[in-house]
């Protein structure tokens, strides 16, 4: 979800999603701006430093700093990174596949909001992830509830007549959670529902 789309849709406008087979369905990126039921699920488990990946307008990031965890957030849209830092969070416009801080040493990454979807394929990203933390460290993934199936699919954002460049973006099911894990070298330590989230953490 990037280019100045994705920024208007965070000042409010009415942006959708628009996918390769005409189908469309709002952003409502606004909903990012303030904390979500189930965000808990994610924030009780990190206790060190940690990398949220795609972190939007940084809640997330913002509420592990006021928490007293170290917390860094990465994300390709500027204005995200903006607003941010204007909350009091600290973030970097960075692309997750190129260079990330901190590389190999963070305890904790997340991928809320179906960010797991980055890139269109899940097991390269998670493969990624296993760069950026640590020996032993944790990947905490929201995902589509079970039973769902997983997709990969060609979307692009739309305002009215205006649209952005197509790109991939893939969902992953929590009953397909553990195989993508092992493909990308990590294990599936907890999947749980919280709030009608779901969540899996990867060690």
């Amino acid at each position: 979800m990037i280019g100045h789309l994705y920024a208007e849709s965070l000042s409010g406008a009415e942006i959708d999603i628009e996918y390769e087979d005409g189908r469309r369905r709002p952003l409502d990126a606004m909903r990012w701006l303030e904390p979500i039921d189930g965000d808990e699920a994610m924030l009780s488990r990190c206790a060190g430093p940690t990398l949220d990946v795609g972190s939007g307008p940084g809640r997330l990031t913002v509420a592990l700093t006021k928490r007293g965890v170290a917390a860094l957030g990465i994300d390709v849209t500027p204005h995200a990174v903006r607003l941010t830092r204007q909350a009091g969070g600290l973030a970097l416009c960075r692309d997750v596949f190129g260079r990330v801080p901190g590389a190999g040493r963070w305890a904790t990454a997340l991928l809320a909001d179906g960010n797991i979807g980055i890139g269109g394929d899940p097991v390269a990203l998670l493969r990624r992830m296993r760069e950026l933390v640590r020996p032993g460290g944790e990947v905490i993934a929201e995902l589509a509830p079970p039973g769902t199936p997983s997709t990969t699919e060609r979307v692009r954002l739309r305002h009215g007549a205006v649209t952005g460049a197509w790109f991939r973006w893939a969902g992953v099911s929590a009953s397909d959670a553990p195989a993508v894990a092992r493909a990308s070298g990590f294990t599936v330590t907890d999947r749980h529902e919280e709030a009608g989230r779901w969540f899996a953490c990867l060690r």
